[in-house]
């Protein structure tokens, strides 16, 4: 039987943990699942995509994923490009509010159009985290404000760092 292999895209500016909650849940569709940190955005991020790709590996290695499960790449250029140079089959996408709907809709039709051998899973937000955006983090950090509720103790302090800087 064929492995099953997700990319889960996103900017991941700074990963959150309705992100982590995201990736534990994926787990149960997929062999091996992949974190595509984004590099090429129209999204200005305050961390380069290395950065958020190191970050995003250090909660999984805190959550106890394996490499071989789970792992977080960088990517540039196209993601159904990405997903086939990683063999993947499924993309998934995380939805938190109806207003995610139309715009992952038309995503995952474009990428369907672009890719036909590769689907797209949506996946709701928990009701614990569908408030949750990093954007909002970032602003409540920059404040100075507590994250730790929102984001893992490595991510809270990198934040703590850059906006202290």
């Amino acid at each position: 039987m064929k492995q099953r292999i997700a990319i889960y895209p996103g900017t991941f500016d700074p990963i959150t943990k309705g992100h982590m909650d995201i990736i534990r849940r994926a787990l149960s569709v997929c062999d091996k699942l992949i974190i595509a940190v984004a590099d090429d955005i129209p999204k200005t991020p305050i961390f380069a995509a290395d950065k958020r790709a190191e970050m995003v590996q250090t909660d999984l290695e805190h959550m106890g994923l394996g490499k071989q499960a789970v792992m977080a790449m960088p990517f540039s250029g196209l993601l159904v490009d990405f997903a086939k140079e990683q063999g993947a089959t499924i993309l998934i996408r995380g939805l938190r509010a109806v207003s995610d709907f139309e715009y992952e809709f038309q995503l995952a039709n474009m990428n369907l159009r672009l890719s036909p051998d590769i689907q797209t899973v949506f996946l709701p937000a928990s009701d614990t985290h569908q408030f949750l955006a990093s954007s909002m983090v970032k602003e409540i950090a920059r404040l100075g404000g507590d994250v730790s509720e929102f984001v893992s103790k490595n991510v809270a302090e990198e934040l703590k760092t850059y906006y202290r800087d």
